[in-house]
């Protein structure tokens, strides 16, 4: 009836197919009912609508017999297969009711029909006539593998697929899939399950959940391994069903299996996770199940190393805030500032706020300068970062660290250099007083006497106008005779490290030297008439000069002397002077003089007729004057307020200041001399008091 039915259709709706494929035709051999040619190959292409199949009858077949039909043959081809064939010899029908002699059906809608005969023929052979007719192909039987997943559905020409209620038909028309997409969870806690679970899960799906918690949260996965059966993997580890989790910056799985293969807790790195479950055709299991939970993003235990934070905790979470304090000796440097602390928050994504701040070494930068010396590293190191050291040193042998300790100091957490002993506060390079820089050998006399080396006295200060002398006790202070300063009009001229003078001027390394204040002894007397004067007592002066000397082989100062006992002058003690002044051949001379002479009685000085018509005893010897010389050996004109330079008693290679040339009654005997220990406090109170430059005369 089916077959009726439909050939029914095929005669009574013919304009369906009107301009498609035909239904049906006939095919005959060459030259047929007459014999076919002999070495011939013809083929016919025969096609139907889609949706069809073929069936192609025989009526007639009388094809040359020969084994295997090697001869002349038919053959059938459809979709590439052989159908029937090949076909030989002569056919009778076996039904006298039908005139079908062979019969072949292909379940294709297109058909090949070739019919060849080779170069000769024993006897003649009509070949062959066929006809075919398109027959409907029941897709749901005849290609169930390659039609529906679930339901097919057959009509003639064609089928369509169906699904459970549900499923849905996916694009393909062929495959049903499950609406197992586009779940979202948002609550903090929840569980999640395979579409049908526990019954089997659908086969072809691809379902997509996704976990989005408020931020500063992360989602955290338990799977209890009873809840998880999925297809397990194929021999080459391959997962046909999978179950694979990712939060944009990790990703676990694929997982399948009877048990859960993970973790028995995932934890996101954010506050979103994607689910992803998708399966194939075959083997279907009950599935999974979980439960999710948020848990707050933790943020690292440290904000930036060396620092601690405030609150102390075991675990920081979002919304957290801590202080951060720099560890002693490091800090934040900023464009605008140093911050010893800052505050930071547990951020959503798991980061402190503000990371970007470091704490880094305090730099204490380099050391400050200090005059006539600096501050030397470690060998091969600059370093100035915190615990690093420096150690001051002067320029030595002519300045001497004037300090408590041993001029170490280390950078401090407060960014400052600091000594143990000193603090902040700066050593002091100080010159180095009382050591000539060529030793003194000479032991003739001024007065006619022996030039000094360059170097034997480096304390000489030079007043060549009106000419004197003056002796350098540091580097902004110059001692003399205060009435060397009375016969100077103005400011006194003066020059340190002469040696060779021309012309009242300074040898070309000597240094001018500026005065900017002057101190005469109070009790040192002022006559209208330098010339008639008898009272030297108190002849002392001290000149504070605008900037500091520098020190070296040719320029260094006298020691003041010491305010013990030892540094007294007694009979016999024997000193050096110097200078410019008149000899027994000369008024003045170029080269600087020398010579070494004793301390005496003062009745030596008593006894000696003075050169003037005045009497000697019109002159004032006080307890504040030395008598010094060896007859022959004196100091004299042009000589006043040098240096009576003294062997130190405890240093027999350094000098101390012992006196300062005053006056004589009569030159090459002996001299007086203003007794400088007497004037030590008065020496010391006053370069203290008016230790600075450029102070005020008023």
């Amino acid at each position: 009836m089916e077959r009726l039915w439909k050939w029914w259709l095929i005669l009574c709706c013919p304009l369906a197919w009107a301009n498609a494929a035909p239904m049906y035709g006939e095919i005959l051999s060459p030259n047929y009912p007459q014999g076919y040619p002999n070495d011939v190959k013809e083929s016919w292409e025969i096609s139907v609508p889609p949706g069809f199949g073929i069936r192609l009858s025989f009526t007639h077949l009388d094809i040359e017999p020969s084994q295997n039909c090697e001869y002349d043959s038919v053959t059938i081809l459809s979709g590439g297969h052989p159908v029937k064939g090949p076909l030989c010899g002569r056919k009778r029908s076996t039904d006298p009711a039908s005139p079908i002699l062979e019969e072949f059906y292909a379940p294709y809608n297109q058909l090949t029909v070739t019919f060849q005969s080779d170069f000769s023929n024993e006897e003649r052979f009509t070949g062959f006539a066929a006809y075919y007719i398109a027959v409907d192909v029941n897709e749901c039987t005849d290609f169930m593998e390659e039609t529906c997943s679930h339901y097919c559905n057959n009509y003639i020409g064609g089928f369509f697929c169906s699904c459970p209620p549900e499923y849905f038909l996916h694009e393909d028309q062929r495959t049903c899939g499950v609406n197992c997409s586009g779940n979202v969870f948002t609550e903090l806690s929840g569980e999640i399950s395979s579409p049908n679970y526990p019954d089997e899960y659908p086969e072809s799906a691809r379902c997509k959940f996704r976990v989005v918690l408020e931020p500063g949260y992360r989602v955290v996965l338990n799977i209890r391994s009873g809840d998880f059966d999925v297809e397990p993997a194929d021999n080459e580890g391959n997962c046909p069903d999978s179950l694979t989790f990712t939060d944009g910056q990790q990703h676990f799985g694929p997982y399948c299996g009877n048990t859960f293969p993970g973790p028995s807790e995932i934890k996101s790195r954010s506050n979103i996770l994607d689910i992803v479950f998708e399966t194939d055709k075959t083997i279907q299991k009950k599935g999974w199940k979980m439960r999710y939970s948020g848990d707050p993003i933790p943020c690292p235990q440290s904000v930036t190393p060396n620092s601690v934070l405030d609150p102390l905790k075991d675990k920081y979470s979002y919304r957290d805030y801590v202080t951060v304090t720099c560890v002693k000796g490091y800090e934040v440097v900023t464009p605008q500032d140093s911050l010893p602390a800052f505050q930071a928050r547990c951020q959503s994504n798991g980061e402190w706020s503000n990371s970007h701040y470091k704490c880094v070494p305090v730099d204490c930068g380099p050391p400050s300068i200090i005059a006539n010396g600096k501050a030397t590293y470690k060998p091969g190191s600059e370093e100035t970062l915190y615990g690093a050291t420096v150690r001051y040193v002067c320029e030595e042998p002519y300045y001497a660290l004037q300090t408590r300790g041993d001029g170490q100091y280390q950078c401090a957490d407060n960014g400052k250099w600091v000594s143990e002993e000193m603090g902040t506060e700066l050593p002091v390079c100080v010159p180095v007083c009382g050591f000539p820089s060529t030793p003194i050998q000479d032991h003739q006399r001024i007065f006619g006497g022996t030039r000094a080396k360059t170097g034997n006295f480096p304390w000489q200060v030079l007043f060549p106008s009106p000419r004197g002398g003056g002796v350098l006790i540091s580097e902004r202070w110059v001692l003399t005779a205060a009435h060397v300063l009375d016969d100077s009009r103005g400011k006194s001229t003066m020059y340190a490290g002469a040696i060779n003078i021309r012309h009242q001027s300074q040898d070309e390394e000597a240094v001018q030297l500026e005065q900017d204040k002057v101190f005469i002894h109070p009790g040192w007397t002022k006559v209208a008439d330098p010339n008639t004067r008898t009272n030297f007592d108190n002849d002392i002066a001290l000149v504070r000069l605008m900037e500091p000397v520098k020190m070296g082989p040719r320029i260094s100062p006298l020691c003041l002397p010491g305010a013990s006992p030892e540094y007294e002058l007694t009979d016999g003690r024997v000193g050096y002077i110097s200078g410019w002044g008149r000899t027994e051949k000369r008024d003045r001379v170029q080269h600087l003089m020398m010579a070494q002479i004793p301390v005496v009685t003062m009745e030596k000085c008593r006894n000696v007729k003075p050169e003037s018509l005045a009497d000697a005893t019109t002159f004032h010897f006080t307890e504040n004057m030395i008598c010094a010389g060896g007859g022959r050996k004196d100091s004299c004109a042009g000589d006043s307020g040098g240096a009576f330079a003294i062997t130190d008693p405890r240093n027999e290679t350094r000098y101390y200041v012992g006196g300062l040339v005053s006056w004589g009654p009569q030159c090459g005997t002996y001299g007086l001399y203003t007794r400088v220990g007497r004037y030590r406090d008065w020496i010391l109170e006053t370069m203290r008091q008016y230790g600075e430059a450029k102070e005020s005369q008023e």
